[in-house]
């Protein structure tokens, strides 16, 4: 089930949230974990036990570590925890990635099997390790109730593909939370927002490159498709954090931002504190830092720093292309620590523009699985190869999604929303305002509602990951 769906949208969640709103406070979180648990069941009925397993394990695990008086043994609880967290997490996602590499150097060394990657596994896989992560280093104290940990890790909102909730974020929120309207309206609108980018722009964003991908290769045609995929990977995956986030407002959780228009990024520094902000923090909190962060020697540094942006890349698949992606931010990182961001701070046009080509190169690795294919892509790009600049068919397709693509770039900056923040301050627009949104939003959601039964079913791109 996907929040994009006539399932969701008119029976799931009006049904989830009537009884929500229905029953008195001590049964909320087991109506909240009961309609998670039947979200996670219709989408992946196979993979339910091993979220009920995840979840009831990280929840004994954190009580015996915080229970434990003795270094040692609170640090090999940890570890077994980890081992088991990231034990699974290997064999799902990246058991037959590895035969398949080992196969390169002793064939058949190790069977391949028929494994099925199971639906956000990355991302509560990520949220059980940090839970226990931080009951070791005394940051959070446990879970006093196993049906609330497991809401909190099954959480239907955030748990197909995230943002990454931490324990911390949300522990009071567990155990007491209260409902204003004003969150409660906005959190309606964060979501119909959400869907509109989903069905309204990253959809058709995807048309218009699979569309550029079945015709002729043209030098035009490709960085279209560059442009089109990373604006679709944009508006898809924070349409999905914008739903989340308003999803957990509805039912009284209060998630932390997971974009900040990161396509207006003056440096690609900037762009990592702007891009999927819960997997950068992760990674800088429980990789990066504990290794020495920045502190350490500079050839130290330089390990580091490959270690985050190489798990960075396979956290996103099991895919080499994924790795390479990792490791150009990588590669492009180290540049601007040592030499170039004083620079791209002092000239910020130059900076976007800088920033704005790498982005678009980064989302052509991320998006080619086929290494022979991704080869001809970037010498294409960059006029290494026998194609020509344009052809009819482009130019064709370019004028029919003339106006997607402008209006894409216009809504991935800040601008029409500090627009509208400056007509809210506005006395004499207080009162059409108020007015005006709830129709703006209900005539949003249904023609979003419209595009929905119009298109064929397109899942959100993280889902995989």
């Amino acid at each position: 089930m996907v929040f994009s769906s006539i399932t969701f949208l008119y029976y799931f969640l009006p049904i989830v949230l009537f009884f929500y709103f229905l029953v008195p406070w001590k049964w909320k979180n087991m109506i909240l974990l009961l309609s998670s648990l039947l979200f996670y069941f219709y989408g992946e009925p196979r993979y339910c036990i091993l979220l009920l397993f995840s979840s009831i394990f990280h929840y004994f695990i954190g009580k015996w570590i915080e229970h434990c008086h003795q270094k040692r043994g609170r640090l090999l609880l940890l570890l077994f925890s980890l081992f088991i967290n990231f034990g699974i997490l290997f064999y799902f996602k990246y058991y037959n990635f590895f035969v398949q590499s080992i196969d390169a150097l002793f064939p058949q060394a190790f069977p391949y099997l028929n494994i099925t990657l199971p639906i956000g596994i990355s991302f509560f896989t990520f949220q059980t390790a940090s839970y226990v992560i931080d009951i070791y280093r005394e940051k959070v104290t446990s879970s006093k109730n196993v049906f609330h940990f497991m809401t909190y890790v099954s959480m239907f909102p955030q748990l197909i593909a995230g943002p990454i909730v931490r324990y911390e974020t949300i522990a009071e929120e567990l155990n007491k939370r209260k409902w204003q309207v004003e969150e409660i309206s906005l959190g309606i609108q964060r979501f119909v927002i959400g869907l509109a980018k989903k069905v309204m722009i990253a959809d058709l964003l995807g048309e218009f490159s699979q569309t550029l991908n079945d015709i002729a290769p043209s030098f035009l045609g490709l960085w279209l498709r560059a442009i089109a995929d990373t604006l679709q990977l944009y508006f898809d995956f924070s349409g999905y954090s914008d739903m989340a986030i308003g999803l957990g407002l509805l039912f009284g959780f209060h998630f932390l931002e997971n974009f900040n228009y990161p396509l207006i990024a003056k440096s690609i520094t900037d762009f990592w504190r702007r891009w999927h902000m819960s997997l950068s923090s992760w990674f800088r909190d429980y990789l990066y830092i504990p290794l020495g962060g920045n502190r350490v020697s500079k050839s130290r540094y330089v390990l580091n720093l490959f270690c985050v942006w190489f798990a960075t890349g396979l956290w996103h698949g099991a895919s080499w292309n994924f790795i390479l992606w990792g490791l150009y931010f990588f590669l492009f990182l180290l540049l601007e620590k040592w030499f170039l961001l004083s620079f791209l701070n002092k000239h910020k046009w130059f900076g976007h523009f800088y920033t704005s080509i790498l982005i678009l190169i980064s989302f052509v690795i991320f998006g080619r699985t086929d290494m022979a294919d991704l080869v001809l892509t970037i010498k294409g790009m960059f006029g290494l190869d026998t194609i020509p600049i344009l052809n009819q068919e482009v130019l064709f397709y370019l004028k029919e999604y003339l106006v997607l693509l402008f209006l894409s770039i216009f809504l991935a900056t800040p601008l029409l929303k500090k627009g509208y923040q400056k007509l809210q301050k506005k006395k004499k627009w207080k009162t059409s305002l108020t007015i005006l949104e709830p129709i703006f939003y209900i005539g949003l959601f249904l023609l979003c509602t419209a595009f929905i039964i119009d298109a064929s079913f397109q899942p959100f791109l993280y889902f995989r990951f």
